[in-house]
């Protein structure tokens, strides 16, 4: 379960999109407040659903190979495939332009509502699927598990939680730098969502097929 949950926590906080969106947000008459906002409601997003989870298990995981263990495998099996399927697709359609969202030119009048929001709206819920599939091993009474569930959210949010502390102890500099990396992201983003579908899709696919045959 650990290793599951540090795959799928990196491939949340390497994705570009809500990180392009982040900096946007940081760049922002009230950045710092806008960023703070967003950053929360993406981890309390994250807590929820692994809280949901853990209600439905009563923090036990269910036995081997009982029917609730074999739908969570299965699961994480089909967002898999999907995460595959959907990395082929973008890489065999003609490339196109990316540039700023069209929310971008109104950044200035963003609300904090706004910024929670767009932190909802952003989550890769395939992956935030495959982490609620994945908690449902997580033993509750075993300090390990509480570490592994707890690693996970922060993980998925590293991104997010590096560049606000960097805006917050230096601003001047975290302005042009986190602009540059916004920059490089918008010119890769179509390689990077390309690549993090595959390689959290094909890691996805040959744990559930394993677990299912073992």
């Amino acid at each position: 379960m650990v290793l599951d949950l540090v795959v799928i926590g990196m491939a949340v906080t390497l994705g570009p999109l809500h990180n392009s969106a982040f900096i946007l947000l940081l760049s922002a008459r009230r950045g710092i407040r806008l960023g703070l906002v967003f950053l929360l409601s993406w981890l309390a997003n994250l807590i929820a659903v692994i809280a949901c989870v853990m209600l439905l298990t009563g923090g036990q995981p269910p036995a081997r190979h009982s029917a609730p263990s074999t739908a969570a495998i299965v699961a994480k099996l089909a967002i898999g495939v999907a995460l595959v399927l959907y990395g082929v697709h973008r890489r065999r359609r003609p490339p196109r332009p990316h540039g700023p969202p069209r929310w971008s030119a109104r950044i200035d009048n963003a609300s904090l509502a706004t910024a929670a929001g767009l932190a909802w709206l952003l989550q890769p819920w395939a992956l935030v699927g495959a982490g609620a599939a994945t908690a449902v091993d997580a033993d509750l009474s075993t300090s390990t598990d509480w570490l592994a569930l707890t690693g996970y959210c922060l993980l998925a949010t590293l991104s997010l939680i590096a560049m606000e502390i960097y805006a917050l102890r230096a601003p001047g500099a975290a302005d042009a730098r986190l602009n540059a990396l916004r920059s490089w992201l918008e010119q890769h983003q179509e390689k990077l969502i390309v690549t993090l579908s595959l390689l959290a899709g094909l890691w996805l696919t040959a744990r559930s097929i394993y677990e299912l045959a073992s």
